[in-house]
């Protein structure tokens, strides 16, 4: 290669087109602040990538620069010439300022990973059709108001992150990309979706929460690949029966922050592998007995909705290892919950309870039991078989005693009985203090 086409920048051969592109990268760099005067944009090496936390480098294959991040730059532009890099594989622009991408971006043609989250972007190139080895876009927190229709023709596209813009559509040509394994379009503005977007097969963790969106089109239930949906904060107040055609939801599921009033029966039959539910901030007043077929869940969240009582079947759930279900209108606890025998938090407060199940005395893995805010009477003296508990709520009830087994709670560190009208204060009280529990009455 000739003297006349080649150059070097910070010790590495490079064309002379790449090195100009590199300097004026560092020129701009140097304008923010980013790098320090004389300080040259740090080289890494192509193997340390996936463990590489330096907010500015590059690395080079073959005398030609493939990667390049200059993240949290304060960066307004890029260098107009950035097309020079034309065998750039992954580029890194997350946490800048950036209200456009330079045009000569198009000449990036081998661009698999593109980078660009937390920016001020309000569109994406004309020409992203010709990003074909196009693998992943990420474009949190921008500015976009649209994807353009030819996004359909990336069909090597596997990652979609656009959340947190200001999205009302988005083009139905996206039902192309059967590649595609995770989509993010929380944080927008979509009233509803293309019918051709529940031809996404292949998706696994799809996020569609923080929209507008009142129904769901029962092909939702083509997506048997899903291990993680997020449809939270919406307008939603039914699910199509096909949800429970989801099997392979083993992770996550969020139906928080809607209109529900009822779930389909047919909803959790077959998700016997999920691991974490959240139905919190609805009207429900009742759950189905199904609930009792969610048998891997580890942490169940049912806060702020009406519900009146609590399935039967909820004791199936012995993996449990957290019940959120303040905030309700829960007059009793099942007799089943004594089969949770794993659970370590039981959150009950702001509800109706007048009494405790006398099964709760075989939960003792429970470290927490919250249960301010109810209309308590009594409590069991089996409470003392929580020897595991070791914060207890006790707040805003209507107790006048307490059974003298809560001292017998070897690993209890805060005790809080304020606002009940107790006839006195128990002896042993000061025995708990004095081993080091707070109690607060």
């Amino acid at each position: 290669m000739s003297q006349e086409t080649t150059n070097s920048y910070n010790g590495i051969t490079l064309t002379m087109a790449e090195v100009r592109t590199l300097k004026a990268l560092e020129g701009l760099l140097h304008t923010t602040g980013a790098l320090d005067a004389g300080e040259a944009i740090p080289i890494v090496s192509y193997t340390d990538l996936p463990s590489n936390e330096k907010r500015i480098s590059f690395s080079v294959e073959n005398n030609t620069v493939t990667t390049l991040s200059a993240r949290y730059c304060l960066l307004t532009t890029l260098p107009e010439s950035l097309g020079q890099f034309t065998n750039l594989q992954h580029l890194d622009v997350t946490g800048n300022q950036l209200i456009a991408l330079p045009t000569s971006f198009e000449g990036l043609t081998r661009l698999k990973r593109l980078y660009a989250d937390d920016n001020q972007l309000t569109a994406l190139p004309a020409s992203i059709e010709r990003f074909m080895h196009l693998e992943e876009i990420h474009l949190d927190r921008n500015r976009l108001i649209t994807l353009p229709e030819n996004i359909g023709q990336l069909t090597s596209l596997t990652t979609l992150n656009a959340y947190g813009n200001a999205l009302t559509t988005i083009p139905a040509s996206l039902g192309r990309l059967t590649n595609l394994k995770t989509i993010s379009l929380g944080g927008n503005q979509l009233t509803d979706l293309p019918e051709s977007f529940w031809q996404l097969t292949n998706l696994e963790l799809l996020n569609l929460a923080e929209n507008q969106l009142s129904s769901f089109s029962e092909s939702i239930g083509n997506l048997t690949y899903l291990h993680t949906l997020d449809i939270a904060h919406n307008k939603l107040m039914a699910l199509p029966e096909s949800l429970g055609n989801l099997t392979n939801l083993t992770f996550f599921l969020y139906l928080s922050n809607n209109l529900y009033t009822t779930l389909p029966r047919s909803l959790f039959e077959r998700m016997s592998n999920l691991l974490y539910l959240n139905i919190t901030d609805n009207q429900l007043t009742a759950l189905p007995e199904s609930l009792g077929d969610l048998t891997s869940l580890r942490e169940l969240r049912l806060y702020n909705n009406q519900l009146k009582t609590l399935p039967e079947s909820l004791g199936n759930l012995t993996q449990l290892k957290e019940l959120h279900v303040m905030n309700n209108a829960l007059m009793t606890l099942p007799e089943s919950l004594g089969n949770l025998s794993n659970l370590k938090e039981l959150h009950l407060s702001t509800n109706r309870l007048t009494a405790l199940p006398e099964s709760l005395d075989r939960l003792t893995h429970l470290t927490h039991l919250d249960l301010r805010n109810n209309r308590l009477l009594t409590l069991p003296e089996s409470l003392s078989a929580l020897k595991s508990l070791t914060h207890l709520d006790l707040r805003a009830n209507k107790l006048v005693t307490l059974p003298a087994s809560i001292a017998d709670l070897p690993h209890l560190e805060k005790l809080d009985l304020r606002w009940n009208k107790l006839s006195s204060r128990p002896g042993w009280l000061q025995q708990l203090e004095e081993r080091g529990c707070i109690v607060f009455t």
